[in-house]
């Protein structure tokens, strides 16, 4: 619950604080001379929320509840022409991460990992898992940028490698809480490609996870290939 409401609270104050930057940007300063930065460079700074949707299950497993996330972090840009509206960027980030599901999963007394499917017959009021990450998105970015204006088109494209240090899985009924941190089958490096397109202040944000969560995992006699496709919004700042 914690999680959700930081999140909630998160999406609902980022858009007003992104368009008080970019008001305060395309003020031009009454008393101080004013001019114009030819070797600009553009959205060092970003911060995205989004929805995530739960891929690749196996039959008897479904997403459930409330899944979503935040990430946010810089990006160096490197504009790869005269005019600066072709560029690359790297950069380092983080991001929080839920996933609502009926995949239940307990450490047996050896130390294995069983994973289950949770049924119609389980009463229970929460599964789900939590992902924190060091990430490092690269991207090819396109835009319409000029000296004298932060408003633009832009689209940008390239892959987020990332380093899954927190998993969290957790599962609540009315006689107990699990709670498993460590498993071996965990997938800690992350892949994904993303898409972002949009115009000044809202940005349409796209992640498609090219690796699973999970290695050499089964459940009910079924690989577990779980994997994720994020949709949300991302928010520039300089």
């Amino acid at each position: 619950m914690a999680v959700k409401n930081i999140l909630s609270i998160i999406i609902l104050i980022a858009p007003f604080f992104v368009l008080a930057q970019d008001e305060e940007r395309d003020k031009i300063p009454d008393t101080i001379p004013f001019s114009i930065d030819s070797l600009y460079r553009e959205d060092q700074f970003y911060v995205g929320f989004h929805f995530n949707l739960v891929t690749n299950k196996p039959s008897n497993i479904s997403q459930e509840s409330f899944s979503g996330g935040v990430n946010l972090g810089f990006i160096r840009d490197f504009p790869l022409n005269e005019r600066r509206n072709i560029a690359l960027g790297a950069g380092l980030g983080w991001s929080i991460n839920t996933y609502g599901q009926n995949l239940f999963i307990e450490k047996n007394q050896d130390g294995s990992t069983n994973f289950r499917s949770l049924d119609d017959e389980d009463e229970y009021s929460r599964n789900r898992f939590t992902t924190q990450l060091i990430e490092a998105p690269i991207e090819f970015r396109w835009r319409t940028s000029t000296p004298e204006s932060y408003k633009f088109w832009r689209v940008y494209t390239g892959v987020r490698l990332g380093y899954m240090y927190n998993f969290r899985s957790r599962y609540v009924d009315r006689d107990e809480e699990i709670i498993v941190n460590d498993i071996s089958e965990l997938n800690r490096f992350r892949l994904g490609a993303t898409f972002t397109f949009g115009y000044n202040t809202f940005n349409f944000q796209f992640y498609y996870a090219l690796n699973p969560f999970f290695k050499d995992a089964t459940v009910d006699g079924e690989k577990i290939d779980l994997s994720t496709v994020k949709i949300g919004l991302t928010f520039y700042i300089l």
